[in-house]
């Protein structure tokens, strides 16, 4: 998800035609630009912005300057309109360089893609820990299936996680997939993750006080456009086990095929399946409880999906 000068644009606050073809990086060369001439820091520009009532974190801002990533989401959209009073801009001059939202591939070609950590209570460690990796290919790789199954010991610890995923690129050069795992027992230790096919380990970023696991899973090779690659990996806890009471994959882009399994050593006295597409409320299923239980969601996404459960005390 990679992010460049106010230029004639910026200067005479002229707009881009309608269907006018906008360089891919035009918004942060604007932005970028404007920053410069203002002479505010990005900490400042966040405080002025949360005074008009939006949030945008300093990762965020970074990211747009720099070209990781560009505002697509409504309320990043809205931001945006602030910015350009904030730096002092003509009306326009931000918005008219994003251009028309970005395709995503053949079956996902009307779809805006939220930020990278949207749909995490806490977005600011995320994106944080997030900078450190590298994500310019994140959009360039449509998620064709992706297969999660999580062991869930005798006592109701997490064991382990296993996942397989099949990626397509949409471009030449996408040469990794950027692994975030989250837990919620900030005092425990994190897991140790595994590349088991097509996959080595690259960069990995570790926050246990923020129970965050950032990792880069390199390819064989990288990939050419309309080429597929299966990888798979693993994340191992080690015992004493983190209690484990849900378990949920976040998807910042659609996924044609997810499938999530738990297997449970001891069946659970309860279980529901959960999902929440977008802004969309929570929707929620009952699950008879038993050693294992699955779901599948077709064409899901932005959104989360998962599974919770309790045990008799």
């Amino acid at each position: 998800m990679p992010d460049r000068s106010i230029g004639r644009r910026g200067g005479s606050g002229e707009q881009a035609a309608p269907g006018a073809q906008v360089p891919e990086h035009e918004f942060a060369n604007v932005l970028r630009a404007a920053i410069q001439t203002r002479g505010l820091g990005l900490e400042r520009i966040r405080q002025r912005l949360r005074a008009q009532g939006v949030t945008v974190s300093l990762a965020t801002l970074s990211y747009w300057q720099s070209g990781r990533s560009r505002p697509e989401r409504r309320d990043s959209l809205v931001a945006v309109a602030l910015l350009e009073s904030v730096l002092e801009v003509p009306p326009g001059t931000l918005s008219s360089s994003l251009g028309p939202p970005r395709r995503r591939g053949r079956w996902l070609s009307t779809v805006r893609s939220p930020e990278v950590a949207a749909f995490w209570p806490e977005p600011d460690p995320v994106e944080d820990a997030v900078s450190e990796v590298d994500i310019r290919w994140d959009e360039r790789l449509t998620r064709i299936s992706q297969h999660d199954r999580v062991f869930v010991s005798p006592e109701g610890g997490e064991r382990s996680y296993h996942s397989r995923q099949v990626l397509r690129a949409e471009a030449d050069g996408p040469d990794r997939w950027v692994v975030i795992m989250h837990l919620d027992e900030h005092n425990r230790p994190l897991p140790a993750i595994r590349p088991l096919r097509h996959c080595r380990l690259g960069h990995v970023v570790s926050r246990p006080a923020d129970g965050l696991l950032v990792a880069e899973l390199l390819f064989d090779r990288p990939l050419r456009h309309g080429e597929t690659v299966i990888t798979e990996h693993e994340l191992v806890n080690a015992a004493p086990y983190p209690p484990a009471g849900n378990y949920e994959r976040k998807f910042r882009l659609p996924v044609r095929e997810y499938v999530l399994e738990i297997s449970f050593d001891t069946p659970p006295a309860w279980c529901e399946q959960y999902s929440q597409l977008d802004d969309a409320a929570e929707r929620i299923r009952l699950v008879d409880p038993s050693s294992a239980v699955h779901g599948v969601a077709l064409n899901f996404g932005p959104g989360r999906y998962g599974f919770r459960w309790g045990f008799q005390l």
